[in-house]
C-alpha cells in the first residue's frame, strides 16, 4: 500500500481497491488494482511492475466469470487494454470497484453521480452492478416482434380513441358562444344546432368507448403473450446454464425473477405502457389544439413543464436503484420460504421454528426499511407535481380572465381551453406517476436479462459433431480442473474400455465426484480433454451426449407425480410395457404393485411417500429405461440398510450388463465386481488395477480396505451386546449387557 501511495499525484485519492490473487497464467500471486479519481493503477505480481491507465470517457470495466474464476477486463472503444483474473473471494470487492469506476466516468463526463447509501450491497456474482436503465425495456422488443401486426393495430385504435376524446372540449366552444351566452342575453335557442352539437358529443363518447375497449383488450392479450414468451425463454435459458451458475444462486431469488418479475413486466406492458403512450398522444394532440386556439394562452399552459421535468430527472435515479434493491430484498424473503418449506421436517426435528421465524422477520423488516426509504422520496414527488399543475391552472385562469376583459377571446374559448388544460394536466400528472412503475419494470427487466445474458460455462459447439451409436469408450488425457482457486483434478490420464466397470475409490475430497461431473459434462475441464469414442465432449451437443448417460445418485430425486411418470422421466414416450419391464429389472415391480394405485400411485413431494430403498430402485428403473451406453453410479447404496442394499445390488447387476460403468461406492466391498479400481488422492490417480492386485500391492487401496475392515469389525463387536431393560422399584430402569 505504501508503494501505491507513492504513485499518487497531488490531489489524487484512492476510490476503491481490489486484491487479485492470481497472475496472468493462473498461478497464485498477490497483485493489486487501485482506482483513483484520475487513474486505474495495477500491480503485476509476475513482473513486479505497475501499470497506469488514465480514465477517459468510452472506457469500460467488465466483470465476468468462467470455470470457477473471475475476470476483470478494461477496454476502450477500440480494444481491450488489460485483463486480470482472481478467485471468487475477491468478487465483492470487484463489484464495488466496477461500481466506483462507472461513477468516476460519470464525473469525468460531467453527469450527476448517484452516491449509494447502502455500502456492502450483496450483488449476484457475474451480473451487472450498474443501476437499471429505463432503456433496458427496449430490449423487450425481441419478444414483441412476433406480435408487431397486433401492436400496430392497437396503436391505430389508440390514436382513434385519443382523438375521439378531444372532440368533446372542442364542441363546448360553439355550445357556449352560439347557444348558452346568446340565450342568456335574450336570444332564442336553435334546436337544430343544439341537437347537432349534443349528437356530436354523444357520438364522440361512443366512438371513444368502442375504440378504447378494443385497443385495451387487444394490447392486453399481446402483453400477456409477450410476458409468457419472456417467462418461457428465461426458464429455457436457465435450464441450459451450467451447474456452476446454480451454485452461486439462491432458489428463491430465481423463482422470484421468473415469477414476480415477469408478472410485473406484464402489468407494465398491458396497463402502464399503454397509459404512457396514450398520455403522450393526448399531450401532443392537446398541445396542437391549444396552440391553434390561442398561442399565448397555450404558452402559459406549459409553464410547469420545465419544473416537472427537473423533478422527474431528480428522482429517477433514486427510484431505479430503490426498486432494484426492493427486488433483491424481496428475493431474500422468497429465499427464506424456499429454504424453510421444503426443509420443514428438519426445522421441526431440531425445534428451529423460532429461528426460521426470526430469519423471515429480519428479511421482512429489511424489505420494509427499503420500501420506507423509497416511499419517502415518492410521497414528496407526487404532491409536488400536483401542486405545480394547480399553479399552472391558476396562471391560465388569470391570463384568460385578462384576455376576456380586453375582448381578445370569448368565454367559450376560455371554457374549451380550461377543459383541454384539465386533460392536459391530468395526463401530465399521470405521466409523472408512470415514472415509478417504469422504474419498477426496468428493475425487473434488468434482473430477467441478467439471466438471459449469462453464457453457460458448458456451451454447445457452433458446429456440433453427430454423436450416435455410442460404444462407451472413455479417454481422459491431461485433465485438470479447478473449483475457484482450488485445484481438484491434476494431470489425470485414464482410458476406460467399452463395457468395462470401473470403481472410483479414495478419501472424501479426493476428486471422485468431480471426475464424474466432468465425465457427465456438468463442468468443462480447465485443461486437457475427455473423449468418448474418440470424440472430444466439447465438440458434441450437450443434449446429444447426455442421452447416452444413465445416472443413479446417492440421494435419488423424484418429481411430484406418479411412479410411472418418474420411471419414464428420461423417455416420456415410453409405453406402459417398457416401464414395467424397467421396473422388473430394477426389482421394483413387486413393491409398486403393493401400493394403492400401483404404477399410478403418487410419490409425493421429492418422493417422500417412498422409503429410501424404494426411491433408489425407481431411479435405477429410470436409468434402465433409457438404455444408456454409459452408466454413472454415485454412492448408489450408501444410504440404505444391508437387506435393502442386497435388493439394490441385484437391480444394479441387471443395470451394468453391457454398459460402460463408473461407480463410486462408500463400501469398498460393493466394488469387488469392478474390472478395475481407480484409487484417487488429492485429484490424482495413485493406483489402478483389479481388487486382488491392489490388495497384493499393499498400497493406498490396501490401507483403505484395511481401515474399513477394522471399522466394520469394531461395529460388529459393538453390536454383539443386547441392551435389556428390567423393572426396578428403586429406579426407572436397570441396564444389563447380555
Amino acid at each position: 500500500m505504501a508503494a501505491l501511495q507513492g504513485r499518487l499525484l497531488a490531489g489524487e485519492n484512492v476510490v476503491a481497491t481490489l486484491e487479485v490473487d492470481l497472475d496472468a497464467h493462473g498461478h497464485f500471486a498477490q497483485g493489486l488494482i487501485a482506482l483513483t479519481n484520475a487513474h486505474l493503477l495495477a500491480y503485476e505480481p509476475a513482473s513486479g511492475t505497475w501499470s497506469d491507465y488514465v480514465l477517459s470517457p468510452g472506457q469500460s470495466l467488465k466483470l465476468s466469470d468462467h470455470g470457477g474464476l473471475a475476470f476483470l477486463e478494461l477496454s476502450d472503444a477500440e480494444r481491450r487494454l488489460a485483463r486480470w483474473r482472481f478467485t471468487l473471494a475477491g468478487n465483492p470487492a470487484a463489484v464495488k470497484l466496477v461500481d466506483a469506476f462507472e461513477r468516476e466516468l460519470q464525473r469525468l463526463a460531467g453527469q450527476s453521480v448517484r452516491e449509494d447509501e447502502d455500502e456492502g450491497e450483496d450483488f449476484d456474482f457475474g451480473e451487472s452492478s450498474a443501476p437499471p436503465s429505463t432503456w433496458v425495456l427496449l430490449r423487450l422488443w425481441r419478444f414483441a416482434r412476433p406480435y408487431q401486426g397486433q401492436l400496430l393495430l392497437g396503436f391505430a385504435l389508440m390514436l382513434g380513441a385519443t382523438g375521439a376524446t378531444l372532440v368533446s372540449p372542442y364542441l363546448t366552444m360553439p355550445l357556449m358562444d352560439r347557444v348558452l351566452i346568446p340565450f342568456q342575453n335574450g336570444q332564442s335557442i336553435d334546436p337544430g344546432l343544439v341537437s347537432m352539437l349534443l349528437a356530436g358529443l354523444l357520438g364522440a363518447a361512443l366512438v371513444s368507448w368502442g375504440l378504447g375497449w378494443a385497443k385495451t383488450y387487444l394490447l392486453s392479450l399481446v402483453s400477456e403473450r409477450i410476458a409468457a414468451d419472456l417467462r418461457t425463454a428465461t426458464f429455457e435459458h436457465l435450464l441450459g446454464l451450467s451447474l456452476e451458475y446454480f451454485g452461486n444462486k439462491r432458489t428463491g431469488d430465481l423463482m422470484s425473477r421468473i415469477g414476480s418479475e415477469t408478472d410485473r413486466i406484464s402489468v407494465f406492458l398491458s396497463l402502464h405502457a399503454l397509459d404512457f403512450i396514450t398520455d403522450v398522444l393526448m399531450l401532443g394532440m392537446t398541445s396542437v389544439i391549444l396552440f391553434s386556439i390561442h398561442p399565448g394562452l397555450a404558452l402559459a399552459t406549459l409553464v410547469p413543464l420545465p419544473f416537472i421535468a427537473w423533478l422527474i430527472h431528480l428522482v429517477r435515479d433514486r427510484l431505479r436503484t430503490g426498486f432494484e434493491k426492493i427486488d433483491r430484498v424481496w428475493g431474500e424473503i422468497t429465499n427464506v420460504l424456499a429454504d424453510t418449506i421444503p426443509g420443514i421436517r428438519v426445522v421441526k426435528a431440531f425445534a428451529q421454528e423460532s429461528r426460521e421465524a426470526k430469519r423471515f422477520k429480519e428479511a421482512n423488516a429489511n424489505n420494509l426499511h427499503v420500501n420506507d426509504r423509497l416511499n419517502k422520496t415518492w410521497s414528496l414527488f407526487t404532491p409536488t407535481v400536483s401542486l405545480l399543475t394547480e399553479m399552472g391552472l391558476l396562471v391560465v385562469w388569470g391570463i384568460g380572465i385578462w384576455l376576456i376583459a380586453h375582448k381578445s377571446i370569448t368565454v367559450g374559448v376560455l371554457t374549451a381551453f380550461l377543459a383541454y388544460i384539465g386533460r392536459f394536466y391530468a395526463r401530465l400528472d399521470s405521466m409523472s406517476r408512470i415514472v415509478s412503475v417504469t422504474q419498477k419494470a426496468a428493475a425487473g427487466a434488468k434482473r430477467i436479462f441478467d439471466i438471459l445474458d449469462h453464457v453457460s460455462n458448458v456451451p454447445d459447439p457452433v458446429n456440433p459433431q453427430p454423436f450416435d451409436n455410442v460404444t462407451g469408450a472413455i479417454s481422459m488425457q491431461g485433465v485438470n480442473f479447478r473449483y475457484g482457486s482450488r485445484s481438484v483434478i491434476r494431470s489425470l490420464n485414464l482410458d476406460i474400455r467399452p463395457g468395462e466397470m470401473v470403481g472410483l475409490v479414495g478419501h472424501s475430497g479426493s476428486g471422485k465426484s468431480t471426475l464424474v461431473n466432468l465425465i457427465c459434462r456438468f463442468y468443462d475441464v480447465t485443461e486437457g480433454a475427455i473423449r468418448v469414442d474418440g470424440v472430444d465432449l466439447r465438440r458434441v451437443k450437450v443434449s446429444d451426449y447426455r442421452r447416452h448417460i444413465g445416472l443413479v445418485l446417492q440421494e435419488p430425486f423424484l418429481f411430484f407425480g406418479t411412479i410411472a411418470e418418474n420411471i419414464a422421466y428420461g423417455k416420456p414416450g415410453a409405453t406402459r410395457a417398457e416401464i414395467v419391464a424397467a421396473a422388473r429389472a430394477a426389482h421394483a415391480h413387486e413393491f409398486i404393485l403393493r401400493l394403492p394405485h400401483g404404477y399410478d400411485s403418487l410419490v409425493g413431494e421429492r418422493g417422500q411417500g417412498l422409503s429410501g430403498g424404494e426411491r433408489q430402485r425407481i431411479s435405477i428403473a429410470r436409468a434402465l429405461l433409457i438404455d444408456p451406453a454409459i452408466l454413472i453410479l454415485d454412492e448408489a447404496t450408501s444410504a440404505v440398510d444391508t437387506e435393502t442394499e442386497k435388493e439394490i445390488q441385484r437391480a444394479l447387476d441387471n443395470l451394468v450388463k453391457g454398459r460402460t460403468t463408473i461407480a463410486i461406492a462408500h463400501r469398498l466391498s460393493t466394488l469387488r465386481k469392478a474390472d478395475r479400481l481407480v484409487v484417487m488422492d488429492r485429484g490424482e490417480i495413485v493406483e489402478l488395477g483389479p481388487h486382488d492386485e491392489l490388495i497384493e500391492k499393499q498400497g493406498h487401496y490396501w490401507r483403505l480396505w484395511e481401515a474399513q475392515a477394522r471399522r466394520v469389525d469394531a461395529e460388529a463387536a459393538d453390536d454383539g451386546g443386547l441392551m435389556v431393560v428390567t423393572p426396578n422399584p428403586n429406579a426407572h430402569a436397570t441396564v444389563a449387557d447380555v
